[in-house]
């Protein structure tokens, strides 16, 4: 990777994720400048179909942002700086290519108006928009193990939801309606049913703390570093969710967001975890169920794919709603 797209990669990170720059610099060099050409790839997409200036072709931005995966998995010389980091990353860490186009098939569901009818095809979505970045930067951290990239995907799932219940306003201005149609019992659109978008944003929450769990039993196979960086951004991420929750989950309530005195604060609770995890303690949570196939390896003749049948009731926490 060059110095100028490793540097172009850092400006992206810094301007869009202040939560993900902060525990970014918890990741060992080599893999922090990976993982931040990789978000500067995932910011291009989603910038592709959330800038109003291209909403009226979004289905054309997806097209394009697929062509040029082609040219760089292709090997086809990149001169765009974020599409040659990504290029640099992709041949060094031999990155999936399913992977990354179920990532756009995820952006693809973004196209037009967004309504989710069923928490299934929110999970299917989670697992596109965010589990894909999990198995994407797992493989940054050398992990090729089944198991653990499953528990990757479960945390970025987490992360995903948790992001679908801070921003239901902001989504709907945006034509977007994330909460399943079959939680908000009819309502047209989450704010002008608060009551019932609340019950909607408690049992998705507590959806997400399923994922965390299941994610955190692979925290203690990563890398020691690396295990401190995504555990800060997990605790982060999860105290968001908590925010939303002390507000009686209200989805008018504005945007939550945790203090920089929280964010240090969660940081040096994730370097005790990751000291203190000890997985051989206890028997490990399986992972969550999933009404979807979940590829974790990219040749088909040697493909570990877990397939199992989510029970809706077995989603919903009873006790939803407060991520810890």
């Amino acid at each position: 990777m060059t110095k100028a797209q490793a540097a172009e990669a850092r400006r992206i990170l810094a301007h869009h994720s202040k939560s993900f720059a902060l525990a970014g610099k918890l990741l060992p060099a080599d893999v922090r400048r990976d993982a931040a050409a990789l978000y500067a790839w995932c910011r291009r997409c989603d910038d592709a179909v959330d800038d109003p200036a291209a909403s009226n072709d979004r289905a054309l931005a997806v097209r394009r942002l697929r062509s040029e995966l082609d040219g760089v998995y292709a090997g086809v010389p990149q001169h765009d700086p974020v599409l040659g980091g990504l290029q640099d990353v992709v041949h060094r860490h031999d990155l999936p290519r399913r992977f990354a186009d179920d990532l756009l098939a995820g952006m693809a569901m973004d196209v037009g108006v967004v309504r989710m009818a069923t928490l299934d095809e929110l999970l299917l979505y989670a697992y596109r928009a965010a589990g894909t970045v999990g198995l994407m930067m797992a493989h940054l951290m050398g992990v090729r193990d089944a198991g653990t990239l499953r528990r990757a995907a479960d945390l970025g799932m987490a992360m995903q939801l948790t992001n679908v219940c801070r921003d239901v306003a902001e989504d709907e201005q945006r034509g977007r309606v994330y909460l399943p149609a079959d939680l908000l019992d009819g309502a047209p659109v989450p704010t002008r049913a608060p009551a019932t978008a609340a019950r909607a944003v408690s049992a998705v929450l507590g959806c997400a703390e399923m994922f965390y769990r299941s994610g955190d039993v692979g925290l203690a196979r990563l890398p020691f570093r690396c295990a401190v960086a995504i555990r800060a951004a997990r605790l982060i991420y999860a105290e968001i969710g908590a925010v939303v929750a002390r507000r009686a989950f209200d989805v008018c309530a504005g945007r939550a967001v945790v203090s920089g005195r929280g964010k240090l604060f969660l940081l040096a609770r994730a370097a005790a975890g990751a000291v203190l995890a000890l997985p051989w303690r206890r028997p490990a949570l399986p992972p969550v169920p999933l009404p979807f196939s979940l590829p974790l390896v990219d040749d088909p003749a040697d493909a570990d794919t877990i397939r199992v049948v989510a029970v809706r009731g077995a989603l919903i926490s009873p006790r939803a709603g407060v991520p810890s």
